[in-house]
């Protein structure tokens, strides 16, 4: 994705509206589309590099050999991800991240993960290599630039490793680079994705991603509501397959895939993404999908992240059960679709 961690942020997502009807949802009709079954997707953001194998699914003609025409529906700072999927103006949805399903689901949106894109988030703490931070204990009396609405995660960070509020000291930031290059803060949360953004930093910056602070998370995730996983997982997996099988090209072809990737969506910068593609596919790719397939994910890793949003206060009325925030169907339907690739090699 070539954003910060905004995208209504995590734990947003239009929830309060959750109810109501989308209204003046704006659709992209996916060119030469002519097959019988359609297909709405909300995203949760504007289309960017994390929607890579999606646009290859269009460009090479993936979902209407799956018989389905397909409709993207980009999202935006004032869009909402939630109200045209729960209403059944989209059929499915992507979130950035993990957190905002979660906090659906405890909110009583009834939704569940169908398969996740990334195999970890891309936030991470971004330093200069002057005062680098490349671990947690590097964390210890440090000022940390922090989005507000990110300010979770932080404490996340410190509950996972056993540390206090008082190690470090939270600034508020917001999303451009300019604290950390005048040095008013050690270190600032973003997305690595974006390096356009990330740039102004040097190149030798450290990004230390939040996974390796100890923190799972999972990115572009998919989800549909209860009743589309009862009612039609056909649809569904064959929609994830689909996208798999551009995933699986764009893993093969990275350079062809940011040329039509730009050549679909102008507004994207070609040689950003070009010096970019190789590490959002290695947030696709990892050793677990070389065994179950682009867009598995780990229930286990489920229940843990569950657990640690819980310990530092984001289900006030209770946390949502892990069955609840899940189903493995869709991935189980789409098996044979879904190419068994490794991280491409450095």
């Amino acid at each position: 994705m070539n954003g910060n961690l905004n995208r209504r942020t995590f734990v947003k997502g239009g929830l309060a509206a959750a109810a109501a009807a989308s209204a003046g949802m704006q659709l992209v009709l996916t060119p030469g589309a002519k097959a019988a079954g359609k297909v709405v997707i909300q995203y949760d953001w504007l289309m960017s590099n994390g929607q890579i194998g999606d646009i290859a699914a269009v460009a090479n003609g993936y979902f209407k050999d799956a018989g389905l025409d397909v409709e993207f529906s980009p999202g935006g700072p004032n869009a909402s991800t939630v109200p045209p999927v729960i209403s059944g103006a989209a059929q499915l949805g992507q979130f950035s991240e993990t957190p905002q399903l979660f906090a659906a689901r405890a909110s009583g949106v009834p939704v569940k993960i169908i398969a996740c894109g990334f195999r970890t988030g891309p936030y991470a703490l971004t330093s200069k290599a002057a005062n680098p931070i490349r671990n947690v204990a590097d964390l210890k009396g440090k000022k940390i630039g922090i989005q507000p609405t990110a300010r979770f995660v932080m404490d996340e960070i410190l509950a996972k490793n056993g540390m206090s509020a008082s190690d470090v000291t939270v600034i508020n930031v917001g999303f451009d680079k300019g604290p950390l290059v005048r040095g008013d803060v050690d270190a600032i949360g973003g997305w690595i994705t974006n390096t356009q953004a990330l740039s102004v930093v040097g190149e030798d910056r450290i990004d230390l991603l939040v996974r390796d602070l100890g923190l799972d998370s999972y990115a572009d995730v998919y989800f549909a509501t209860d009743a589309a996983i009862e009612k039609d997982p056909d649809t569904l997996a064959k929609f994830i397959g689909a996208v798999a099988k551009g995933w699986g090209w764009a893993h093969a072809n990275p350079q062809e895939a940011v040329k039509k990737m730009v050549a679909a969506y102008p507004e994207m910068d070609l040689g950003w993404e070009e010096k970019t593609v190789d590490l959002v596919l290695k947030l696709a790719f990892d050793g677990t999908t070389a065994k179950d397939g682009w867009g598995t994910f780990d229930p286990a890793s489920i229940e843990e992240q569950l657990a640690l949003l819980d310990k530092v206060g984001q289900y006030p009325n209770g946390r949502p059960a892990a069955a609840d925030v899940y189903t493995t169907k869709i991935l189980e339907l789409s098996a044979a679709d879904r190419p068994k690739l490794d991280a491409p090699a450095a």
